[in-house]
């Protein structure tokens, strides 16, 4: 049977997921973790045929914990479940070194076969990023949009802000000084060529880069 490691904070899509995959006897979930640190605890704990991966979970940055675990466990398929839209993480995330992509909004039926395809060493992504990909329409990071040329880190206070955290919120959560927030949030303004927070969320708006809520969601 294949070990599946399942990370994600939220400890009713780890059991909706084992519920999943406890249909299909090729699989055999034998781990769990709900922040990053538990997922490195885990993933130095043994080998895994394939990683489930939250990319927002807490305590390290989703991108930089899958380039950590790529250093670690180079031939380890990684396959990030997340609710964020492909368009907001999925090329950074091939980029620093997943296997795959794909969003909570898949049904189970899909995801098994997303599983399959990347523990046996394919990539994924959807049908249509896979499209825009093999006909060059997404431009590369120095030639794209604003938003593409913003570092993870710079990215990641990029999401935060545009969502309503304030300075002092991101330094605790990020685990850095407000001043550096500050710092990067005038980079972040700069490199996009923008002057305030209302244009940063307008940006974000008219680029579709806003997560969206789930029907009936908080």
């Amino acid at each position: 049977m294949s070990s599946v490691l399942i990370a994600d904070d939220h400890a009713i899509i780890r059991d909706g997921l084992k519920m999943i995959l406890a249909d299909e006897e090729e699989f055999a979930v034998v781990g769990e973790a709900a922040n990053g640190h538990e997922v490195l605890a885990k993933i130095r704990e043994r080998d895994w045929d394939i990683l489930l991966l939250d990319i927002s979970m807490p305590g390290r940055n989703g991108l930089d914990l899958i380039k950590q675990i790529r250093t670690e466990k180079p031939l380890m398929p990684i396959l990030v479940l997340t609710m964020h839209q492909e368009g907001q993480y999925a090329l950074r995330a091939l980029r620093a070194g997943a296997s795959g992509y794909v969003t909570k909004e898949n049904d189970a039926e899909q995801l098994v076969t997303i599983i399959r395809k990347v523990m046996n060493g394919g990539v994924y992504l959807s049908p249509a990023m896979a499209e825009q990909l093999a006909r060059g329409l997404i431009p590369s990071v120095t030639e794209g949009p604003p938003h593409t040329r913003l570092s993870d880190r710079e990215y990641q206070i990029f999401q935060m802000l545009i969502v309503g955290k304030g300075l002092s919120d991101i330094a605790t959560e990020l685990n850095l000084s407000v001043k550096t927030v500050s710092t990067h949030k005038t980079r972040i303004l700069a490199k996009m060529n923008l002057t305030s927070l209302s244009e940063l969320i307008r940006y974000a708006i008219a680029h579709d880069l806003l997560d969206r809520m789930p029907e009936g969601g908080t």
